[in-house]
């Protein structure tokens, strides 16, 4: 460095020294703002450790709004935490993304931030305003969840200020918040659902924000899915632009375990639990009968983990479908082949069937219908419950029909009933961990966040790095080959082969029509008239004449709920079986 350069530097350093305190926040204010525009949309922070270790970070009040004071943790100061060695986490401690690896290709590995409470905080318990929001369906463990962040923030920080966001994210901005306190949350947990009621969409970044600014609120927990945790990180984005000194923290929600990093989201354990009420009631129904099949559809929209773990835990199950391993129905190693040996093996079977699985299969004999969505983006499923249910009793009733017996077929949906009950022992304990982490991540500064447990430890996770991939069953793994050795099911290798034997044999009978039509065609073409190759033409009473057209009222769609809709084909129309289905969004289709 030569002289000139090093003149300069203290130069900019002195006149840095005699700039006002307030003058050098601007500035640095305004150097962040420039950066993060200028970055991409999803930055990471990344940190290098010792070995080769990489440390994906959170995001840091300090990295936009440097110089904040600290405060020592009141937790120093409670009773109940007294005799607790080490308590507070160090600024070191990481976990392990990974902890089973090859010894011949070690290596540094990627970290995540362990949660914990810190020595030091940066928010006085005075100054605090905090707000709870929940958003998307309903999942065993909401109500615990928001009792153990305000009981925490009030027991353990002292803050007196919590606002419940009333009505997911639109509540922001178009209704009112309720005040919460221990007394009000007390026994919330034994109920399901959630006190605050939810709603999906209704995200407006800038509007949410307005109403954080406008109030005050400094702590934000949001408590949702993949798409309310992306929500989550467009608020802390225009939090970091606008220099607002609030903490974004998120809590994993999703009934269907698709959350990717952590080792499960609360309520699944819940949800594995209550589905076996509904196996078991399938199972009772078939084995009472001749032939008969009890089929149960559970949640999953893109993972089979609730049927996957459901049949593993159940035992009676014959048959497993989830959205990770196509399936076909004709042919050798097919569904109709499966249902048809084990009812002469054992005169009952029971299938459990994820709500994702079979959409491709569905979609080549109805159409495709990947444009319709719902309010949080995600596509309609087709009802596989009643396709299967529908086909399985067509195929038998016409293609084996020296069966002593009709299938007898039971079908159970006990998606609603799931989702809407209280968590269990053990999501309560879960819950309360996840509500803790939350609690003492933001009250240490840190933001734009997911906390979670990763390795059975629990830490600080950016939210981009949550909401890069969805979680899927690994069909590669151990626990699918225990499913398939319990169940002796087939494995559907065949699918890619059948379902193009399948499309030839279509794309032909296709090819066969169009030259039959046209050869009729073409057989009628010296007796007919050009006139009657035109529209029909109608002359009224005043000499107008009117064209006449045929509407296609072949194919109409009925939207129902938030996550199926229903095909309806000319005069055949299925209906949901789940009672109490919403029926206030039904939209139909005039032929």
């Amino acid at each position: 460095m030569g002289t000139c350069d090093i003149l300069f530097q203290l130069s900019m350093f002195h006149l840095w020294n005699v700039l006002p305190t307030q003058r050098k926040q601007f500035i640095v204010h305004r150097f962040f703002v420039i950066m993060s525009s200028s970055i991409d949309s999803e930055p990471s922070k990344i940190v290098k450790g010792a070995g080769g270790a990489i440390l994906e970070d959170v995001p840091h009040l300090t990295d936009w709004l440097p110089g904040l004071p600290t405060y020592a943790n009141p937790l120093k100061y409670n009773p109940a935490y007294a005799a607790v060695r080490q308590y507070f986490v160090e600024e070191t401690d990481v976990v392990a993304k990974d902890v089973v690896v090859n010894m011949n290709k070690l290596s540094g590995g990627v970290y995540f931030r362990r949660a914990g409470p810190r020595e030091k905080i940066y928010f006085k318990s005075e100054d605090v305003k905090a707000a709870i929001v929940t958003c998307g369906g309903l999942c065993p463990g909401l109500n615990t969840v928001i009792r153990e962040i305000v009981c925490g923030l009030w027991t353990q920080y002292g803050v007196r200020e919590i606002y419940g966001i009333v009505g997911g994210y639109r509540g922001f901005y178009s209704r009112n918040t309720i005040d919460l306190n221990p007394k009000v949350v007390n026994d919330i947990h034994k109920r399901g659902g959630t006190i605050l009621r939810t709603s999906r969409g209704g995200h407006e970044t800038s509007k949410i924000v307005d109403s954080i600014e406008d109030r005050g609120i400094n702590q934000v927990y949001i408590i949702g899915g993949d798409g309310t945790q992306k929500g989550a990180w467009a608020i802390h984005k225009e939090c970091v632009r606008r220099g607002l000194e609030v903490v974004v923290a998120g809590i994993p929600k999703t009934i269907d375990n698709d959350i990717d990093i952590i080792d499960k989201s609360f309520g699944f354990d819940t949800a594995v639990e209550e589905a076996q009420r509904a196996i078991n009631a399938a199972h009772v129904e078939a084995e009472s009968a001749q032939n008969g099949i009890g089929l149960v559809k559970l949640m999953g929209r893109y993972s089979g983990y609730i049927a996957m773990y459901a049949t593993l835990a159940s035992r009676d199950v014959d048959l497993c479908l989830i959205p990770e391993v196509p399936f076909y129905l004709e042919g050798p190693g097919g569904l109709y082949e499966f249902v048809k040996q084990r009812l002469r093996e054992n005169g009952h079977m029971v299938i459990v069937v994820a709500e994702g699985a079979g959409q491709e299969l569905m979609a080549e004999s109805m159409g495709s219908h990947d444009n319709l969505i719902d309010a949080s983006g995600n596509r309609l499923l087709l009802d596989v419950g009643l396709w299967l249910c529908q086909n399985l009793k067509e195929h038998f009733a016409k293609a084996h029909p020296n069966f002593k017996e009709p299938l007898n077929l039971k079908y159970i949906d006990p998606t609603y009933m799931v989702r809407a009950i209280p968590s269990n022992a053990s999501d309560n304990v879960y819950c309360t961990l996840l509500a803790h982490s939350a609690i003492h991540g933001a009250m240490a500064g840190y933001c734009g966040f997911t906390a979670g447990p990763v390795n059975n430890r629990h830490c600080y996770i950016p939210i981009p790095r949550v909401t890069r991939t969805q979680r899927h069953v690994n069909v590669a793994d151990r626990m699918w080959a225990r499913l398939l050795s319990g169940t002796n099911q087939p494995d559907f290798l065949l699918y890619k082969v059948i379902i193009e034997e399948k499309r030839r044999a279509k794309a032909l009978m296709q090819a066969e029509k169009m030259k039959k039509d046209a050869a009729e065609k073409r057989s009628k073409s010296p007796t007919t008239s050009p006139s009657q190759h035109s529209p029909t033409t109608v002359t009224n009473g005043n000499g107008s004449i009117n064209n006449e057209t045929t509407a296609d009222n072949s194919k109409t769609q009925i939207v129902t709920g938030d996550r199926q809709f229903l095909p309806v084909t000319g005069s055949s129309l299925v209906t949901s079986p789940v009672p109490g289905e919403p029926t206030a969004n039904v939209d139909q289709e005039a032929p």
